[in-house]
């Protein structure tokens, strides 16, 4: 897979070994407490297959224990792990690490080449490497989730590999310090060309030596080709940041006065404690939004458990504990609203045609080399 240099990683690598959850999840305005998520106990939706009874009673046999390897943050997956303890009653330890986008494959891949990985489940949103990790044989288990028919397309983002959530980039700015709104990337351009001296180095982006920062910049260079000509302009003036937590602490603090490409996912709780200080919005000339894949390990520990997981956060219930965990859910019939954001909300604000899934795919390295090259040409690097 492609390798990005490791002082690029977004997120630490401490591993929290969790008990169920029973806090309500942060990372988004879940603090605004949503009505309780209606949770049927044990039971499986009516469109399931009948033999699915015996999988939850396999289940019972596993010992309760799941073990799963993401680049999640804890907050997010709070409301998750309470449902999906809700559900299952009887899985009550669950244990979800919080490694770099890229390290969650690589750790996997290293354990199992011993032949013994603890790993039930795999999350991550690197796309290049879920790419090359589900095209690698017997890291994956085979597996058709009965959910898949009330998902969308991009619901199956690989063989094997669903979408877990479906997280949208946006514009994130220091309403004190920009003069005016920024609605997309060709909006922000026209507002620093009005000043280009006064905002140079106040501007940040997502590093493209990193591999979340290279997977959304791409994806919106590639999907709008024109967008070179607004870039050209406005990279000259930026910085490159490696996490979006860094970005929104700086430009809150006032070191940055825009950022473009920052995850809504952690801008969400941010803007709404900042008392109006910090705001974002969703780009109308092309807003990318990045799956959250997950995965069944090959020879997972707890094959029936995880299998229970992977369905439950497609369904309905589950869908609504993504959203309230602050992650964009994207079945269809989530309310909005008390913090809960969908990809449908998403639509609405920029159009359909304005929205760019990021694609699932292995990125041949010299065309990483020859983006990269020239984003940070644009940057002075």
């Amino acid at each position: 897979m492609t390798t990005f240099h490791p002082t690029f990683r977004a997120l630490g690598v401490a591993v929290l070994a969790l008990g169920l959850l029973t806090a309500c999840g942060g990372g988004g305005e879940a603090a605004k407490e949503p009505p309780p998520n209606s949770i049927a106990t044990g039971q499986a939706p009516s469109y399931y297959p009948g033999e699915y009874a015996q999988l939850i009673e396999a289940s019972k046999k596993e010992g309760g224990t799941l073990t799963i390897y993401s680049n999640t943050d804890q907050e997010n997956w709070a409301p998750i792990f309470r449902d999906f303890g809700k559900k299952y009653p009887w899985v009550t330890k669950i244990a979800a690490n919080n490694l770099d986008s890229d390290e969650v494959f690589q750790r996997v891949l290293s354990e199992q080449a011993t032949g013994n990985s603890p790993a039930d489940l795999v999350v991550s949103n690197a796309a290049q490497a879920w790419a090359d990790f589900a095209a690698r044989p017997g890291t994956l288990s085979e597996y058709a989730s009965p959910e898949k028919g009330k998902l969308p397309d991009f619901g199956e983002l690989l063989p094997n590999v669903y979408a877990m959530s479906v997280d949208p980039l946006s514009i994130a700015y220091n309403t004190s310090l920009l003069p005016e709104k920024p609605t997309g990337l060709k909006s922000l351009a026209a507002i620093l060309a009005k000043d280009p001296a006064q905002y140079k180095g106040k501007i940040t982006t997502r590093d493209v030596s990193g591999a979340f920062g290279f997977t959304v910049s791409h994806a919106f260079a590639e999907a709008r080709p024109d967008s070179w000509t607004s870039l050209q302009s406005v990279l000259p003036l930026a910085r490159p940041e490696t996490s979006s937590g860094t970005q929104l602490e700086k430009i809150t603090s006032g070191e940055y006065v825009a950022g473009f490409f920052v995850s809504a996912a952690p801008a969400y709780p941010v803007v709404d404690k900042s008392g109006g200080l910090l705001a974002i919005s969703f780009l109308d000339d092309g807003t990318v939004v990045l799956p959250r894949g997950i995965g069944i390990a090959a020879k997972a520990p707890h094959p029936a458990t995880s299998k229970l997981f992977v369905d439950f956060v497609l369904s309905q219930e589950g869908q609504r504990a993504v959203a309230e965990g602050g992650l964009t859910s994207y079945r269809e019939g989530i309310a909005t609203g008390d913090g809960l954001h969908t990809y449908q909300e998403l639509v609405q604000s920029v159009g359909q045609a304005n929205v760019i899934i990021a694609k699932y795919a292995k990125v041949p390295d010299a065309e990483v080399k020859s983006f990269t090259d020239k984003w940070n040409g644009l940057l002075g690097r």
